[in-house]
């Protein structure tokens, strides 16, 4: 098993990316970039980076060109802070701020094919770059620390934490599937259950789910909290988007 150095402060001496817990058949199919069903998203996403949309008749690529290398770094590196704005934001809050102030096209649902498919395709350039957030610019360390809160907070009626699965019993089996450490950097991940790739918050929104739990809202300032920690307990890992797990 492969494991990485985990960033000063960290709770854990190493961290490990969900990869590692997989089953050798998922891991395969994660590797081939032809086996792997999360590239007819990336797929997607590159058509839709080359469309113009909007009053303003716009494409991505009009003002970032050659995605390989405008976007090797963006997917290591949300995510950021976004001074306009005094706030953090993801890839996907970034997306639909391009579309809709640079473009003048209507935003995306955040969990809509167009969404996931630009996702998919702008975080698959930066794979194997080591996530790198910057947690120095803006109010990040207090984003982080709200983040940091809600992960140590039970939830539901089961009365759980994300760090009663993800910290205290990585590695333990729970029914037919290992918990890993719950990382970040595989999505947008394409899950067996789902048939289809998803969005980090959609899995947030599952696991608050499980523990019977009214989830927050994708998009909504606890979630992206949530993101900027997670983010941090994941600096060293490679980014694998699109990963696939179970």
């Amino acid at each position: 098993m492969k494991t990485y150095p985990a960033p000063e402060g960290h709770p854990l001496s190493e961290i490990i990316s969900g990869y590692e817990f997989r089953t050798p058949e998922t891991q395969a199919l994660q590797d081939d970039d032809f086996e792997n069903p999360a590239f007819l998203w990336v797929d997607q996403g590159e058509e839709l980076w080359n469309t113009a949309d909007g009053t303003a008749g716009k494409a991505c690529a009009d003002c970032h060109g050659n995605a390989s290398e405008s976007m090797k770094m963006v997917g290591a590196t949300f995510p950021k802070w976004d001074a306009k704005n005094n706030r953090p934001v993801n890839i996907e809050l970034q997306i639909n701020q391009c579309r809709t102030e640079q473009m003048g096209a209507d935003a995306w649902k955040y969990e809509s094919s167009e969404m996931i498919g630009m996702t998919s395709f702008v975080r698959t350039q930066s794979r194997g770059e080591p996530v790198n957030v910057d947690f120095s610019e803006g109010d990040m360390e207090a984003w982080k620390a709200k983040g940091k809160d809600l992960y140590y907070t039970r939830f539901g009626q089961l009365d759980l934490a994300c760090s009663n699965c993800h910290e205290d019993n990585y590695g333990n089996q729970i029914r037919s599937d290992l918990l890993s450490q719950g990382q970040s950097n595989g999505f947008p991940t394409y899950r067996l259950k789902w048939q289809g790739v998803g969005t980090l918050h959609r899995r947030f929104k599952g696991c608050m789910d499980q523990v019977r739990a009214k989830p927050y809202k994708r998009g909504s300032d606890e979630f992206l909290a949530l993101e900027v920690y997670l983010a941090y307990r994941g600096v060293g890992l490679p980014v694998e988007a699109p990963a696939l797990r179970n």
